[in-house]
């Protein structure tokens, strides 16, 4: 078991959790995640680390609640604990030593390119921050992203903060006006990656995404989170979770993302009836 030593509510159905796991607080780096079960007879999610703290012990994950394991885990106080918390899993991100990379979170995104912008940061790498939701209420860890951030710019749906519009408009502007950009890193919804992908291919702009497919045992023994990746099958938990975007199969990967769709909401509704009771 381990133990939730802290929990912040960072929208109503996201939360921040610091988790007491010393041996993958030990050993994570950015760009890994672990796999979580709440219960004993629960599904196994993986959630990408957002923060360590090595010498607490302890590993920090945001979660947001679209299904039920996730929202049996935003239910969980500080002082109770989740059942399995296995990792760190998957390769570290592959991070430049100079230059000018753009980290890009789309909504509850924004956590796991946290650790990866703090350490651009420590190499001397100019970072600029790009997070995007549909409203204010819903931008998460501004303050935290600033601290590593050269600059950090916003972007909503409804125009409450920032720009009025989506990620890759202010991705576009940043290209439009000549800023110089070595790398962009995104991570948030297949479909925004997707996205982020497209409007830097032209400029032939090394650009990385961390696939989030569906996953099991996240060891490559399933094989449930095969992906394809420059024509070639690949398992997100051992070969990734970062790829070159310019060279996966996002059709093929939003596809498979919805494949269990029907049978997540029976279940999330199923879970929501016995919680009411």
């Amino acid at each position: 078991m381990f133990k939730i030593v802290k929990k912040r509510v960072l929208t109503p159905v996201t939360k921040l959790y610091e988790v007491e796991a010393p041996l993958v607080a030990r050993k994570a780096q950015p760009g890994q995640f672990v796999v979580i079960r709440v219960s004993e007879t629960g599904e196994r999610i993986p959630l990408t680390v957002a923060a360590v703290d090595p010498k607490a012990g302890t590993v920090t994950i945001v979660v947001q609640e679209v299904g039920k394991t996730s929202s049996m885990l935003g239910r969980l106080e500080a002082g109770q604990s989740i059942m399995d918390f296995a990792g760190p899993l998957g390769k570290p991100a592959p991070l430049l030593d100079s230059g000018h990379v753009v980290v890009i979170g789309g909504g509850f995104g924004v956590a796991p390119i946290l650790p990866i912008a703090k350490a651009l940061k420590a190499r001397g790498v100019r970072v600029t921050g790009i997070v995007g939701a549909r409203t204010k209420d819903l931008l998460i860890l501004l303050d935290e992203l600033r601290e590593s951030c050269t600059e950090v710019l916003t972007c909503t749906d409804d125009g409450s903060s920032g720009k009025q519009g989506l990620v890759t408009d202010v991705l576009k502007d940043l290209i439009g006006q000549g800023v110089h950009i070595d790398q962009v890193i995104a991570i948030g919804p297949m479909v925004m990656m997707r996205a982020v992908s497209a409007a830097t291919l032209p400029f032939n702009l090394k650009t990385l995404v961390s696939l989030d497919p569906i996953m099991v045992d996240g060891t490559g023994m399933c094989g449930a989170c095969r992906c394809t990746v420059e024509g070639k099958t690949k398992f997100a938990c051992v070969d990734g979770p970062i790829f070159d975007a310019h060279k996966v199969d996002f059709d093929e990967a939003v596809r498979r993302g919805k494949m269990y769709a029907a049978e997540q909401r029976l279940a999330f509704d199923r879970y929501k009836a016995e919680v009411a009771k």
